[in-house]
C-alpha cells in the first residue's frame, strides 16, 4: 500500500432510530461505555497501516452534523487528517461517498458510522485482492444484507434481506476497496443505470456492478458485531464494552453509601450518594446520583439522577429525573435537557411526568 488510506465514515442520516437523542446531536456522539460511539469507532482503526498517515472522510448531515462534528474531530483527534463533506439530501449510500470523490483516491476503507467490529486492518497492507467485505455469520440473514460465495470462496453477489436461509453470511457495513476510483467508477454506472430502492442508492448495489465488471471481493469474517444504531442496540453494545474492558479495567475506588456492582463505567467526576449503581450501568461526566438505582442504562454528562430505580434507559445530558423510590423500575429514553418528574402518591394525588427536549 503506497498511497494513504483514506477512511470514510458516512453519518449523514437524521438518526431517527435513536430520537429523541438525535433531536439535538448527531447519532456517532450519543455516549456509550463512557465513551462517545464515534470515540469506539475511531479505536476500531488503529491497526490500520501506517495509521498516521490516514485520511479520514466524514460525510456529514446538514445543520447538527456539519456544526458538532468537525469541533469534536478537532479537540480530540488534532493529529488525525479530516476532511468534511455535507450530505444536504438524504439519497443513499452511493451517494454519500459520491459526494466525496474528489478527497478519494487509491485505497479506501467504508465503514458505517453504527457499526463496530473487532478486526485487525494491518492485513489490508499486503491485500492483493480488490476488495474485502466483511462479514458475520448469523443464524437468521434474512434482515440482514449478505454475500454470496462462488465455489472458489470469492464474493460474487450481494443480496439485501434474502428469503432462504442457506447463506448467512451478513454484511457487518465494513469494506475496503483497492482503488477508490474503481468504486466511483461503478456508482456513476450504478447512477446512470438509476439502479436504487426507495429513492436512495445503496452501496451494496455499485458493488454489485464492480462483481459485474469482473472485480475480486473476499469476504473478511468477524466473530463481535456490535450495533449503535437503535436504542436497544446501543444499550445491548454497552453491556459488552463493560463486560469486556472490565477484567482488565482499574477498580473503581468506592465511595461512601454506594454500592457498585460491576461491571459498570463512572466518570471520576460524578458526584454519587446512597445509591447502587450496576451491573452495565455507565455514568458520565459531572452526574448527579442520589436515593437511586442504576441497571443496564447509560447517564450521559451532567444528568442529575434522584430517588428512581433505572434500568434499561438511555438518559441524555443534563437530563434531570425525580423518582418516587426504588419500589418500582422505570425504562426511560429521554433526550438532552429533558425533565422527568413523579410526585409521590398519596392520598389520591396523581403522578406527574414533564419531558421538555
Amino acid at each position: 500500500m503506497t498511497e494513504s488510506l483514506k477512511i470514510v465514515i458516512p453519518m449523514a442520516g437524521w438518526g431517527t432510530r435513536m430520537r429523541p437523542h438525535t433531536w439535538s446531536k448527531p447519532k456517532p456522539l450519543i455516549g456509550v461505555a463512557g465513551r462517545t460511539a464515534l470515540d469506539h469507532l475511531l479505536s476500531m482503526f488503529a491497526s490500520v497501516p501506517n495509521r498516521q498517515s490516514a485520511e479520514f472522510v466524514f460525510i456529514l448531515s446538514p445543520y447538527l452534523g456539519e456544526l458538532q462534528i468537525p469541533p469534536f474531530i478537532k479537540q480530540h483527534y488534532p493529529d488525525i487528517t479530516p476532511h468534511y463533506v455535507v450530505q444536504a439530501e438524504m439519497k443513499g449510500q452511493s451517494h454519500a461517498l459520491y459526494l466525496a470523490r474528489k478527497y478519494l483516491a487509491g485505497p479506501m476503507i467504508s465503514c458505517f458510522s453504527d457499526t463496530l467490529i473487532e478486526t485487525d486492518f494491518s492485513f489490508l497492507a499486503r491485500e492483493r485482492a480488490d476488495g474485502v467485505i466483511w462479514v458475520k455469520a448469523v443464524p437468521d440473514p434474512r434482515r440482514f444484507g449478505v454475500a454470496e460465495l462462488n465455489p472458489e470462496g470469492w464474493v460474487s453477489h450481494l443480496t439485501e434481506k434474502p428469503q432462504a436461509l442457506d447463506n448467512n453470511l451478513a454484511l457487518v457495513g465494513c469494506y475496503y476497496f483497492s482503488r477508490s476510483e474503481d468504486l466511483m467508477s461503478a456508482i456513476e454506472e450504478q447512477m446512470q443505470r438509476n439502479v436504487q430502492l426507495k429513492n436512495e442508492f445503496f452501496l451494496t448495489d455499485a458493488v454489485n456492478i464492480m462483481l459485474e465488471h469482473k472485480a475480486l471481493f473476499r469476504p473478511q469474517p468477524v466473530d463481535v458485531w456490535l450495533d449503535t444504531g437503535t436504542i436497544e442496540a446501543t444499550l445491548g453494545t454497552n453491556h459488552y464494552l463493560l463486560e469486556s474492558a472490565w477484567s482488565s479495567a482499574a477498580q473503581i475506588a468506592p465511595r461512601p453509601g454506594v454500592e457498585i456492582r460491576p461491571p459498570v463505567c463512572i466518570h471520576s467526576s460524578a458526584q454519587i450518594e446512597t445509591s447502587v449503581i450496576g451491573p452495565y450501568a455507565s455514568v458520565g461526566a459531572n452526574c448527579r446520583v442520589s436515593g437511586s438505582r442504576v441497571e443496564d442504562s447509560i447517564l450521559e454528562a451532567d444528568c442529575d439522577i434522584r430517588n428512581v430505580f433505572l434500568k434499561g434507559s438511555l438518559i441524555g445530558a443534563r437530563a434531570k429525573v425525580q423518582g418516587r423510590g426504588l419500589g418500582e423500575v422505570l425504562t426511560l429514553n429521554i433526550g438532552d435537557d429533558s425533565t422527568v418528574r413523579l410526585d409521590a402518591i398519596r392520598r389520591g394525588r396523581k403522578s406527574s411526568a414533564e419531558n421538555r427536549s
